[in-house]
């Protein structure tokens, strides 16, 4: 079953990021009937492969629509879902489910210094888009011992390149980054995406193309 889903999901750019089945005992979300879920399959993209997909449907759709993105996802996992007999899941819906948690727990990744989870093979260049929640359990490869990238990164070019320091050791200074990528000397954070994130020397084939980065930021500094 897991293959025949990844297949449906291919079709828009998206891929299975792992999943678990909850240990017994465990406090878990609702499955599509209520009853408690069994299992969990996160879904998501490696680099901007759903951006074709998203355009396309985009075009078809108010261009005011409140977070596209998210509709988009909503939408697919949503059809996906219904085919399985899944409950689908976003990382937006309220209240907040744990999704880096299971993240973690899924793939056996970490945070980066700017807390988006490190992937051996794509860097900081990933996301999850959602999950889908079974009430029985479903047949799932064990997580793999992966290496943290950040470990062996000795310069740290992503704690480096922020003109305003964003990110240190205190966190990450929300406020401060919005008065820059808002203001006169933020073009290249506009245009470009985070400039501490593009320092990243890893999974730069996977990193987003500028376009998309600029819709990430809008969206981020409600451009």
């Amino acid at each position: 079953m897991v293959e025949t889903i990844a297949a449906a999901l291919s079709a828009y750019g998206l891929i299975i990021r792992g999943g678990f089945n909850f240990a017994g005992g465990e406090e878990t979300p609702s499955g599509l009937s209520g009853a408690a879920a069994r299992s969990v399959l996160l879904v998501g993209q490696a680099g901007a492969a759903p951006w074709p997909h998203f355009l396309r449907w985009r075009q078809g759709q108010s261009q005011t629509i409140a977070d596209p993105l998210d509709t988009w996802s909503r939408d697919v996992m949503g059809a996906v879902a219904n085919d399985f007999g899944a409950r689908a899941v976003s990382p937006s819906d309220r209240p907040y489910l744990p999704f880096q948690q299971w993240a973690m727990r899924a793939e056996g990744l970490r945070p980066s210094p700017l807390g988006i989870l490190m992937h051996p093979q794509y860097g900081l260049w990933h996301a999850y888009r959602g999950a889908l929640l079974f009430e029985d359990e479903i047949a799932l490869p064990e997580p793999r011992n992966v290496i943290h990238l950040c470990d062996t990164c000795l310069e740290k070019p992503c704690l480096k390149t922020c003109p305003v320091d964003a990110y240190s050791a205190n966190g990450f200074a929300h406020e401060t980054c919005l008065a820059y990528v808002r203001g006169q000397n933020g073009a290249p954070c506009r245009t470009g995406g985070c400039l501490d994130r593009n320092a990243c020397p890893y999974g730069v084939g996977y990193r987003y193309p500028p376009q998309v980065q600029a819709f990430h930021m809008a969206a981020f500094a409600s451009l």
